[in-house]
């Protein structure tokens, strides 16, 4: 068998070559017979087998080769592309990213967090990847209950879900830090036996004299690193006195830059600036630097996106990669999303809360598109984009390094855009007249006269014609739209102080409604009542409107009378005229 011949196998490059194909499944099926018949346990355990050679001259497929070249042969097609499917000559597709969001639960999720969650959601999708929720509530002290809960509850409304969390499982568990103690344990342990970390028995009130001296000197506050210095029998002497310690990361100087994928090329060196970090805590709980680079390689993380605060500090999670011998992600830090006025959003702002928004009525795909909309990562800067939409377009090269600034203002012009849509979506529109309904009865249920206006398509029809008006369901709920569901109470004395032909306007309109046909479009009906207003001798075409905004509604403002008419149904209308003469 030429070797030339093996090297278009897929396990040797990418270029597909049936024939060789077919003989790497020849030998697949040799070799699950000779684990039959040697009891080696697997065909994944005979291939260092095969590789000896001597064991591979037995398949026909390489009789009268030596051994040594049915080890160099085999090796090239098991070996050097032992990640492809066997016996498929296909190109090798990159490996599916995984990518984590890692709030912590000390605050409910707000739109900066969200933010965060939907690029790494973006990232992921457009990749065929996965996205991971991982909760780090190492600082316990700081926890908000409830917090953990709602973090997920609010990915999940907002259409970004993880693929992997404390809820939803899966390989790379436990999702919460709390819960993983023993992992960070061991790889401490790890750092002090190669001489990355060592103990620190500095009891806080040094370190905040350390502090206070350095504030006075108008110097940055940092670690002076003097338990670098101890020798073995000393620290083992102050551990067996009980005196409570901390582990410390030993930072190496000179770090070297790193590319970062929205920051380009960036050096920053932590021991320059700061002392040993502290990466076990002495309740045994990790920092987030040792935390953080712990489950980004156990969870098989292989990019992190996450805000550029933590720009700073990746020079010394590299480290912390280097000094465990494993190899880092890439790493993506996107600009602060920043109040309108420039500064920083917080957990503790309760109105840029999503959970917040969702209790005012704004729309999921509203958020998203608002904060994508305030950063960068796509072409052009659109409104109306939906979730789909973001997928195909994120593109994170288009990611700029200035921060993003959030403007709130803009929200009910967004949720106005993406209300339409669901309107115009024949399932979302349905969803839309449930959750109306229920509203309906909520606010006005007792007041209700007559129950034809729960009827699901008198619901669709408001919805119909409010579309592009209205920012949010609720406002059908206002005093402005309460017509639509409250028979309103008009005299006839009202009507008259409007106009003198009040009735001639009503009784014209009854007359309208009995002929038929005007209902089908506000603009067709528009054309019939100017004819009726044309027709009379002391009203204008202004003043016979408010006659019947006033006996339809009861009120002077609101929607055009030709669509009051057309949302309350030809009988309505002749009901409310009616009535409104009566009294």
């Amino acid at each position: 068998m030429d070797a030339a011949l093996v090297s278009s196998c897929a396990y040797c490059s990418l270029s597909p070559l049936s024939a060789v194909c077919s003989v790497f499944i020849r030998i697949n099926l040799w070799a699950e017979q000779l684990v039959h018949s040697r009891t080696i346990g697997s065909t994944d355990r005979i291939r260092p087998a095969l590789t000896e050679g001597t064991v591979l001259q037995e398949c026909p497929v390489f009789s009268g080769m030596d051994a040594w070249r049915c080890s160099a042969v085999l090796r090239r097609m098991c070996c050097r592309r032992s990640g492809a499917r066997r016996g498929v000559c296909t190109r090798q597709p990159e490996p599916a990213p995984r990518v984590r969001f890692a709030p912590s639960p000390t605050g409910f999720l707000h739109l900066g967090g969200l933010r965060t969650a939907l690029y790494n959601y973006l990232f992921a999708k457009q990749r065929g990847g996965a996205f991971i929720l991982r909760l780090e509530d190492t600082d316990q002290s700081r926890l908000i209950p409830g917090a953990a809960d709602d973090i997920e509850d609010m990915l999940e409304w907002t259409g970004i879900p993880p693929d992997e969390s404390r809820r939803r499982g899966g390989d790379y568990g436990p999702y919460v830090q709390s819960e993983r103690l023993q992992l960070y344990s061991q790889a401490a342990s790890a750092l002090l036996q190669t001489g990355h970390a060592y103990y620190c028995f500095c009891s806080n009130q040094r370190l905040d004299l350390l502090k206070k001296a350095a504030q006075r000197s108008g110097l940055v506050p940092r670690y002076d690193n003097r338990c670098r210095e101890l020798r073995p029998e000393q620290v083992q002497q102050k551990r067996s006195e009980g005196i409570p310690c901390v582990i410390r990361f030993r930072l190496d100087p000179g770090a070297e830059p790193f590319r970062d994928l929205v920051f380009g090329w960036t050096r920053h060196d932590p021991a320059a600036a700061e002392g040993d970090p502290v990466i076990l805590k002495a309740d045994g709980f990790p920092t987030y630097h040792l935390a953080s680079v712990v489950d980004d390689h156990l969870m098989r993380v292989s990019h992190v996106l996450r805000g550029s605060e933590w720009l700073i500090s990746t020079a010394k999670h590299l480290q912390l990669f280097r000094a465990l011998r494993w190899t880092p992600p890439a790493y993506a830090h996107l600009p602060l999303l920043l109040n309108r006025d420039g500064s920083k959003l917080s957990k503790r702002q309760g109105d840029i809360c999503v959970q917040r928004f969702r209790q005012q009525g704004v729309l999921p795909e509203t958020l998203l598109d608002l904060v994508t909309h305030a950063g960068s990562g796509f072409s052009d800067n659109r409104i109306g984009r939906r979730l789909d939409e973001l997928v195909c377009e994120f593109n994170v090269s288009k990611i700029t390094t200035h921060s993003a600034l959030l403007d709130l203002d803009k929200l009910d012009e967004f949720n106005r855009i993406h209300l339409q849509h669901r309107m115009e979506d024949e399932q979302q529109c349905a969803v839309l007249q449930d959750e109306l309904r229920q509203l309906v009865l909520h606010t006005h249920g007792s007041e209700i006269s007559d129950r034809a206006v729960l009827e699901p398509h008198y619901i669709h029809r408001v919805l119909q014609l409010r579309k592009g008006h209205i920012c949010s369901l609720r406002e059908l709920l206002d005093q402005t739209h309460v017509f639509l569901w409250i028979r309103p109470r008009v005299t006839r004395q009202q009507l008259l102080e409007e106009s003198t032909e009040a009735e001639s306007i009503a009784v014209a309109v009854v007359q309208l409604v009995a002929s038929s046909g005007s209902f089908q479009s506000t603009e067709r009906l528009n054309a019939e009542l100017k004819l009726i207003a044309s027709r009379l001798k002391h009203t204008k075409y202004s003043g016979a409107m408010r006659v019947l905004r006033l006996a339809l509604s009861a009120q002077q403002q609101g929607p055009s009378v030709a669509e009051m008419m057309l949302s309350l149904g030809e009988q309505e209308v002749c009901v409310r005229l009616q009535k409104a003469l009566e009294h």
